[in-house]
């Protein structure tokens, strides 16, 4: 049993360390034609790392690019669930909506960003926009598939105890559903975390898309690399979050 949890930790760090070799090799092999790529090394970035997670700045901007990943979850919570569930009920909603849907989901959200900013303006609002357009559809489609494994027998009882429709959603489909809406926003918070960078490249002032453009700005590379690996860490446990509230769903 021990040697098994050893192996799991081990392993990880392994495959990271070994990253990270990786890594330092590629900047010295890019030192040697250009100087400046010493600030991309982990032996600079680490330290900065550690060095920004001190500064007050950071977590600033932290805060503001989590507060846009919930907005944006919220509002594709409040578009996809619906639209999933009248998907998986009615069968002409799905079929009049399932070509347009499928559609629009294959569609990049960064090519909206032009058009979020001439219409919603230079702020929140295009981000916000571009956030929900690409959380909505794991949110839409799983929960669609949820309704569509829904067992008929626990809607016909419902019905022959002459629940009304909204007791039929909040107490039959939507707890059945749970599980497979869960899982929608566990792949949605993976796409927002995506999108999100390039959104705060959109003329706000805050986030960490916005710190990204300053470090390139100021030519502080060694900042941008720890920016990075402060980004994919915070994803990995938004992830890991996601992760546990699915499991613990199915632990009830």
């Amino acid at each position: 049993m021990k040697h098994s949890l050893l192996h799991k930790l081990l392993a990880p760090c392994a495959g990271l360390l070994f990253a990270v070799f990786l890594w330092w090799l590629g900047t010295l092999w890019l030192t040697r034609s250009m100087p400046i790529a010493s600030n991309l090394s982990p032996l600079r970035a680490f330290p900065e790392l550690f060095a920004l997670l001190g500064s007050s700045l950071i977590w600033e901007h932290t805060l503001t690019s989590l507060q846009r990943v919930l907005a944006g979850l919220g509002f594709a919570l409040l578009v996809g669930v619906p639209a999933g569930i009248l998907t998986g009920i009615s069968i002409g909603f799905a079929q009049t909506t399932g070509t347009l849907f499928q559609f629009l989901r294959m569609i990049s959200p960064l090519s909206w960003m032009p058009i979020a900013v001439m219409v919603l303006g230079v702020g929140d609002a295009p981000v916000y926009f571009l956030l929900a357009f690409a959380a909505v559809w794991p949110i839409l489609l799983n929960t669609a598939a949820g309704v569509g494994q829904l067992d008929e027998n626990w809607l016909l009882l419902s019905r022959s105890l002459s629940a009304t429709p909204w007791e039929r959603l909040r107490r039959v489909i939507l707890p059945a559903i749970a599980p497979h809406i869960l899982t929608g926003v566990r792949l949605a918070i993976g796409v927002i975390w995506i999108v999100l960078v390039p959104a705060e490249m959109l003329g706000v002032s805050a986030g960490l898309g916005y710190f990204i453009l300053d470090t390139r700005d100021r030519l502080a590379y060694h900042e941008l690399m720890a920016t990075i690996l402060l980004i994919g860490f915070l994803g990995f446990l938004l992830d890991q979050l996601a992760r546990y509230l699915h499991k613990r769903w199915f632990q009830r």
